[in-house]
C-alpha cells in the first residue's frame, strides 16, 4: 500500500473526538428552528384574526370609503404622493386618481382578505392582503385608531408564515392531494399556475410602465430593497417552490422546506416580540402620565360623546372613584407585567385572559370594535396549543352537526383530515 495512502486510511481510523456541549446546543437549535414549523395553530389564529378584521372594517365603511381613501377625501392624491415621497411608504393608489382604479384597489382588497380568512392559496393572498392593507392605509395615513399600525404590522409579516398548515383550504387541499399521491394519481395545479402567472403578468406592466413605489434598492420592506424587487424575490420563490415541489422532490425540496420552516418560525418570533413591544412600551409611558399616576385616567375618555356609545353606562362606571382607580392601575400593572410572564405558563395565561376582557371592554365601552378585535388576535399568538386544538375540536364538532358532510358513496360522514377548516 502507498505510504501516502496507509496514513490516510490510519488517520481516519482514529476515533473522533466528541461534541462539546455548545455544538450539541447548537445542533439541537438549528433542528429545531428548521425541523419542523413552530406554533401553526396559533398562526391560523394571527391570519384568521388580521384577515376578518380588515374585512369587517372594510365592508362597514364601504359607503365611506371615497371619503375615507377615494379621490373624493379631503385628502387629495397630490398630497398623498408628497406625503410617500417624503416617507417613502408604498401605495398603489398613488398610481392613478380614477375612480374605477380606486374601486378596483377596494375590492380586491375585500377578496384578498376573504380568501385568506378561509386560507385559500394563502401563500398569494397573505402578499396580495399586505398590498392592500399598505395602500389603503398609506394613501391616508390619518384615518385609524391604533387597531390600524397593527394590522400594518402584522398584514407584513403573516407574508412570510405558513399561515395556512391548519383550519384553511389549504389544508383540505393538502389532505386531498396526499390522498391522491397515495393512489399514484398525477398532482396537478392548473389554477395555482394560472394565478401565479397572471400577478406576476401585471407586475411586470407595472414595472415596465414606471409606476411608483417599485424601486429595485430604494424604500422598500428592508433597507436596500426596494418594494419592486421584495415583490419579484415573491413571485420568483413562489414558483421555484411548485416547481421544486412537482420535479425534484429529493434534497432540493427539503433545503427549501427547511428555509420556509425558518422564515416561518423567524416571523412567529419578531410577531411575539412585537406584541411585546407593544405592551411594554404602552404600560410605560403611561407610568409617565400624571394621571395614570394618580388613578384617574379611565375617568377622561368615558365623558367624551365620540368614546361613549353607551353613555348612561359610561357615566354609570365613571361616577363609581374606586372602580375607575382599579381600572386604571390594574391596566398600568398588567401591561408592564405581561412581557415578564412568558416564561411562567400559568400566571400568562392569567394576564392574557384579563387583557382579553380589558380589550373586549374597550369595544363594549368606548366604541372602538375594530381596534379591540386587533389586539385580541395579536394576544392570541400567546394562546396555548392545547386550546386552540381543544377549541378547533369544537368548533368542527358543531359544524358537522349542522352541515353533516358526504362521503364518496353518498353517505352522511363526519371525519375530517387533519387540518381541515
Amino acid at each position: 500500500m502507498h505510504p501516502a495512502a496507509d496514513a490516510r486510511s490510519t488517520a481516519d481510523a482514529r476515533p473522533r473526538p466528541e461534541e462539546t456541549r455548545i455544538e450539541r446546543a447548537f445542533g439541537r437549535a438549528f433542528r429545531r428552528v428548521t425541523g419542523r414549523v413552530i406554533a401553526p395553530y396559533q398562526s391560523a389564529v394571527v391570519r384568521i384574526g388580521f384577515a376578518a378584521t380588515w374585512l369587517l372594517f372594510l365592508v362597514r365603511e364601504w359607503p365611506n370609503r371615497q371619503e375615507l381613501y377615494g379621490p373624493n377625501g379631503p385628502w387629495s392624491g397630490d398630497m398623498a404622493r408628497r406625503l410617500l415621497a417624503d416617507n417613502q411608504a408604498f401605495s398603489v393608489l398613488t398610481w392613478s386618481d380614477g375612480r374605477g382604479w380606486f374601486e378596483l384597489v377596494y375590492a380586491l382588497a375585500i377578496v384578498s382578505s376573504a380568501l385568506l380568512l378561509v386560507g385559500w392559496r394563502t401563500r398569494t393572498m397573505s402578499v396580495l392582503f399586505m398590498v392592500g392593507v399598505l395602500s389603503l392605509q398609506n394613501r391616508s395615513i390619518f384615518i385609524g385608531d391604533g387597531g390600524d399600525n397593527v394590522i400594518h404590522l402584522m398584514a407584513i409579516y403573516l407574508v412570510l408564515t405558513r399561515c395556512g398548515q391548519v383550519w384553511s383550504l389549504d389544508a383540505r387541499r393538502a389532505a386531498k392531494r396526499t390522498q391522491e399521491g397515495a393512489l399514484g394519481l398525477p398532482e396537478r395545479d392548473i389554477t395555482g399556475v394560472v394565478l401565479w402567472a397572471v400577478l406576476g403578468l401585471s407586475l411586470a406592466v407595472a414595472q415596465v410602465m414606471g409606476l411608483s413605489g417599485l424601486s429595485w434598492f430604494g424604500a422598500g420592506p428592508f433597507p436596500g430593497v426596494g418594494w419592486g424587487l421584495a415583490l419579484w424575490v415573491l413571485w420568483c420563490a413562489h414558483g421555484v417552490w411548485w416547481a421544486v415541489r412537482r420535479y425534484a422532490p429529493g434534497e432540493p425540496r427539503v433545503v427549501l422546506d427547511m428555509l420556509g420552516k425558518l422564515a416561518h418560525n423567524g416571523a412567529m418570533l419578531v410577531i411575539v416580540v412585537e406584541v411585546c413591544l407593544i405592551y411594554a412600551t404602552a404600560g410605560w409611558y403611561k407610568i409617565q402620565g400624571s394621571r395614570w399616576q394618580d388613578g384617574t385616567a379611565v375617568y377622561y375618555p368615558m365623558h367624551l360623546d365620540y368614546f361613549s356609545p353607551w353613555p348612561e353606562l359610561s357615566r354609570v362606571l365613571a361616577d363609581n372613584g374606586l372602580m375607575i382607580m382599579l381600572i386604571t392601575y390594574g391596566t398600568v400593572i398588567v401591561q408592564v407585567a405581561f412581557p415578564f410572564t412568558l416564561f411562567n405558563r400559568r400566571l400568562k395565561n392569567v394576564l392574557l385572559v384579563v387583557m382579553i376582557c380589558e380589550h373586549l371592554s374597550i369595544a363594549f365601552l368606548l366604541g372602538l370594535p375594530f381596534f379591540s378585535l386587533a389586539m385580541i388576535t395579536a394576544d392570541a399568538v400567546f394562546l396555548p396549543t392545547v386550546f386552540l386544538v381543544w377549541l378547533g375540536a369544537r368548533v368542527s364538532a358543531v359544524r358537522d352537526r349542522v352541515l353533516p358532510r358526504r362521503t364518496r358513496d353518498g353517505e352522511s360522514g363526519v371525519a375530517a383530515p387533519a387540518g381541515a377548516p
